[in-house]
C-alpha cells in the first residue's frame, strides 16, 4: 500500500509517498517523468490519502497528462468543480485510490489535533506568484512528509472502514478497482441498484403497515397521510406521548426526559437492526434492487454475528448493512427510492409509539428514539414479565426482534442522544453522546470534562478533584478548525493562517479569546465552547505537563455546567 499527499503551487508541485510495504519514502518535486516511471510501476498497488478521492488523485492524473497541475488545482478546489469533469484523458491512467476521509470527518488537521500532535501550518503560501526557494521547497516537503505520516495514523486507528470495502469485493469477485469506491457505491453495485437519479413521483405515496395497532395515538400516524404535512420542513412538536414530550418528524420521532436524574430498575429496550430488519421484512426499496439477495445475506449475516457475540465476523456486515437504507434518500445514488426511505422511516416511529402506548400503563417512559426506548419499572420479577409479553406480542404481530438490556442503579439524562446509565450491581456502564462518551484519538475534544462528568455520575468524585490532579495538558485540549464559510481565525484582534487549532483556558486576562470570521457577511463569532481567556498550542502536546496558566476553574465550571444539563446540580 502507498500511501500519497501533493502539494501545489503557481509554479511547482511536490508528492510523498510513502510505501508501507517497502518502508521507504519517495518525494517527487517538478518531475513528470519520474512521476510517470513510479506510477507505472506501481500502478497495481492501492494508493491511499486523505480527500484524495475529490482532489489527489486527479493532481496525479493531470501531470501524467501533461496538463498544468495548477490549473486542475484551482479547477477543483477554486472553481468548486468535481476533478473527473476536468479531462475525459484521466481515464488513460487507472488509480486503485482509497480514500481515508469518510463524509462525516472534519479534516485531517482536525485528527491531528485530537491525537496530540503537531497542528502548526506551513509559511510557505499558496498562492505565491513565483517559483518556490530551495527552503520553501524543504519546508513543503516537510510538512506534506507529516501529513502523509497523520493520514497513516488515522487509517490505522480505523482499519475497519478499509476492511470492510476489501472484505465485500474479495465476497462478491468484484474489480479491485472497487476501492476507489464509496461505501455507499459499493453497497449499492453489490445490491444492482438500478434507478438514474428519477424517482417513481410517489415519494409521499408510503404505506402505513397494516400490523400497526394504534388507538390513542392514532392521530400521530394520520398526521403523515394528510397532503398538507407532504413537506419535509414539518414536523409533529410538543407531543405529549406517555408524559413525555415527543417531536415526530420525516427523519423519525423521539422524546426523552431532559435535565433527567433518576435512581431505579431501567430497561433498554432495542429494536435489533431496525431499519434494515424493516427493509428486509417489507421489501423496502427491493424495486431498485437487481440483487436483493445480496441485501438479504448482509442483513442475515449481521443478524447472526451479532447473536453469535463474534463483534469481529460482525463488523463488515454491520457497516454495510447500515449503510443501505440511507442511499435510498441520495438522488445520486442508483438506490435512490424517497418512497421507500419514507416508509422505513415513518413506519419505524410509528410501531415503536405502538409499542409505548401498550407498555405505557406498566412502565415509565424514559425516552424514545430511533430505534428503542428506555423505561423504569417498580418491581423487577413481575413488571419485566408483562413487559416482555407485550414485547414478544410486537414481535409476532410486526417481525421484528428485540434486545433486552437492565440496568438495576441511575440514570442521568440530557437528552435523548446525551445519557449514562450505571448498574450499581454489575457495575456496567451504558453511555451515548459526546459529552460522556469515551473517547478515543479521533474524537479527543475537552476529554478532561468527559472524564470529570463520568467520574462524579458513576463513582461521586468531585469535579474539582478530578480537575486539579489532571497534569497532563492534552486532557484540557479544545481543537477547534472553521468550515468554509469562514476566512479565518483571530486570536484577539490578530488574524492566524492556522484553519485549525488547539485551545487551552488562560488565568490571564491579558490572554485574549478567538473568534472567526464570517467569509460574506465579516461578523466575528466566538469559536464554540471557547473560554474568554485562552493560550494556543499547536505543536505537539503529548505529555506536555500543566503550565501555571492553565486555568483550571474554566474547566470546573464548564464542568458543573454540563452537570446541570444532566438535572445533576
Amino acid at each position: 500500500m502507498l500511501f500519497y499527499d501533493f502539494e501545489v503551487f503557481a509554479y511547482d508541485w511536490l508528492v510523498v509517498i510513502m510505501d508501507m510495504g517497502e518502508h521507504k519514502t519517495h518525494v517527487i518535486i517538478n518531475s513528470p517523468e519520474e512521476l510517470k516511471t513510479f506510477y507505472e510501476a506501481n500502478k497495481g498497488q492501492i494508493w491511499c490519502g486523505f480527500n484524495s478521492r475529490h482532489y489527489d488523485q486527479y493532481i496525479l492524473k493531470a501531470i501524467l497528462c501533461g496538463f498544468d497541475p495548477k490549473k486542475v488545482n484551482d479547477y477543483i478546489i477554486v472553481r468548486g468543480n468535481p476533478g473527473w469533469k476536468y479531462s475525459s484523458l484521466f481515464r488513460q491512467f487507472p488509480l486503485f485510490n482509497y480514500d481515508v476521509m469518510l463524509g462525516t470527518d472534519r479534516g485531517l488537521k482536525t485528527f491531528e489535533g485530537f491525537m496530540g500532535n503537531d497542528i502548526r501550518e506551513t509559511s510557505v503560501p499558496f498562492d505565491i506568484p513565483r517559483k518556490l526557494t530551495p527552503e520553501e521547497i524543504a519546508e513543503t516537503v516537510k510538512y506534506c512528509k507529516h501529513d502523509v505520516e497523520q493520514t497513516i495514523q488515522v487509517f490505522l486507528r480505523r482499519p475497519e472502514e478499509f476492511n470492510t470495502m476489501m472484505y465485500f469485493i474479495k465476497h462478491f469477485k468484484l474489480p479491485i478497482d472497487f476501492i476507489s469506491k464509496t461505501k455507499a457505491q459499493l453497497a449499492a453495485e453489490i445490491l444492482g441498484g438500478n434507478r438514474k437519479g428519477e424517482s417513481f413521483n410517489d415519494e409521499f405515496d408510503f404505506p402505513v403497515l397494516d400490523c400497526l395497532d394504534l388507538h390513542k395515538y392514532r392521530y400521530i400516524a394520520d398526521w403523515y397521510k394528510d397532503p398538507q404535512n407532504h413537506d419535509y420542513s414539518k414536523k409533529q412538536d410538543k407531543v405529549m406521548v406517555a408524559g413525555v414530550e415527543h417531536t415526530f418528524s420525516w427523519g423519525g420521532g423521539h422524546g426523552a426526559r431532559a435535565k433527567f436524574h433518576a435512581s431505579g430498575i431501567f430497561l433498554i429496550i432495542d429494536v435489533t437492526a431496525y431499519y434494515p430488519s424493516l427493509q428486509k421484512k417489507y421489501h423496502f426499496g427491493y424495486r431498485v434492487m437487481n440483487h436483493p439477495e445480496n441485501f438479504e445475506f448482509i442483513h442475515d449475516s449481521n443478524i447472526e454475528f451479532k447473536r453469535k457475540g463474534d463483534k469481529k465476523a460482525r463488523q463488515p456486515f454491520k457497516i454495510m448493512d447500515n449503510a443501505i437504507s440511507g442511499q435510498m434518500k441520495q438522488r445520486q445514488s442508483t438506490l435512490y427510492d424517497p418512497m421507500s426511505n419514507n416508509s422505513i422511516c415513518i413506519n419505524g416511529q410509528l410501531l415503536l409509539l405502538d409499542l409505548v402506548e401498550h407498555i405505557e400503563p406498566y412502565c415509565e417512559l424514559i425516552q424514545n428514539n430511533t430505534d428503542g426506548i428506555i423505561v423504569r419499572i417498580k418491581d423487577y420479577e413481575k413488571d419485566f414479565d408483562r413487559l416482555d409479553d407485550i414485547v414478544y406480542e410486537w414481535e409476532q404481530r410486526t417481525g421484528m426482534k428485540m434486545d433486552f438490556d437492565t440496568f438495576m442503579g441511575d440514570i442521568y439524562q440530557k437528552d435523548v442522544n446525551n445519557y449514562l446509565l450505571i448498574d450499581r450491581e454489575t457495575g456496567a456502564v451504558k453511555a451515548k453522546g459526546g459529552y460522556v462518551m469515551k473517547l478515543n484519538d479521533l474524537s479527543y475534544d475537552l476529554p478532561i470534562i468527559n472524564r470529570a462528568l463520568v467520574d462524579y455520575m458513576i463513582n461521586g468524585i468531585p469535579v474539582e478533584k478530578t480537575v486539579n490532579e489532571c497534569n497532563d495538558l492534552r486532557e484540557f485540549q479544545l481543537v477547534s478548525k472553521i468550515s468554509n464559510k469562514y476566512t479565518h481565525i483571530l486570536y484577539g484582534e490578530k488574524p492566524l493562517k492556522e484553519q485549525c487549532i488547539r485551545v487551552f483556558a488562560s488565568k490571564y486576562s491579558s490572554d485574549p479569546g478567538v473568534r472567526k470570521v464570517h467569509a460574506t457577511r465579516k461578523t466575528k463569532a466566538k469559536l464554540t465552547n471557547s473560554p474568554e481567556h485562552c493560550f494556543i498550542w499547536n505543536d505537539d502536546v503529548k505529555g506536555v505537563p500543566i503550565p501555571d496558566k492553565l486555568d483550571r476553574q474554566w474547566y470546573i465550571s464548564f464542568a458543573h455546567k454540563r452537570l446541570a444539563d444532566f438535572g445533576v446540580i
